[in-house]
């Protein structure tokens, strides 16, 4: 009778770096996409540098209505934190309340950039029309992505919290998706400073 042999890492969890496999890579995974957002930033402030005739940011965009925009996202961050507090405690119809309440301020988000895009194309302002018009898409563009995905990791989670595929015991789910949550968050921060208030 042959003897199966069974990996190690299927045996017990490592945790390389005292994090669990799931969590390290999202690190990881945040840390090289945190590169991307750097380069891009980067590429807007050598072109602003370098060009006299860059228009002033508060002129040509709707400092007001993004500022909303920024606020909801800001605000999401806290709900996303509520509902990975509520599945610890193995609360899962609250868990869902807040994921959703996150979900939510994502597709406003959303919303509210294709509503600022619609509005700029309409007064002649394209990807095309220079540099800093290319760059700000770009960039927002680069980061709506980022929000997209967000809001379809969080479909996908409020599913499953609905069916019961997680409680408690898999709440890592909901921990990591609030990892690349906040991480959205924090990017939109910056990119909200850089480009359209400074």
């Amino acid at each position: 009778m042959s003897q199966t042999v069974v990996a190690e890492h299927l045996l017990s969890e490592r945790r390389p770096l005292g994090a669990a496999w799931d969590k390290l890579m999202m690190w990881l995974f945040l840390g090289s996409d945190a590169m991307g957002f750097a380069g891009l930033l980067g590429a807007y402030a050598a072109l602003r540098l370098g060009d006299e005739r860059w228009p002033v940011p508060q002129e040509v965009l709707g400092i007001n209505f993004t500022a909303l925009m920024t606020f909801v996202l800001i605000c999401s961050s806290v709900t996303m934190v509520k509902s990975f507090e509520a599945i610890q405690r193995d609360d899962r119809r609250a868990c869902w309340q807040w994921l959703f309440a996150t979900f939510l301020g994502g597709v406003f988000f959303l919303a509210g950039q294709c509503y600022e895009y619609t509005h700029l194309v309409q007064h002649g302002v394209t990807i095309s029309s220079g540099n800093f018009a290319g760059t700000f898409f770009c960039t927002t563009g680069f980061h709506g992505c980022h929000v997209l995905g967000g809001v379809i990791l969080l479909g996908n989670a409020l599913a499953k919290v609905s069916s019961g595929q997680i409680t408690k015991h898999q709440a890592n789910v909901i921990e990591n998706v609030g990892l690349y949550w906040h991480f959205v968050d924090l990017v939109w921060i910056l990119v909200f400073t850089f480009i359209y208030l400074v």
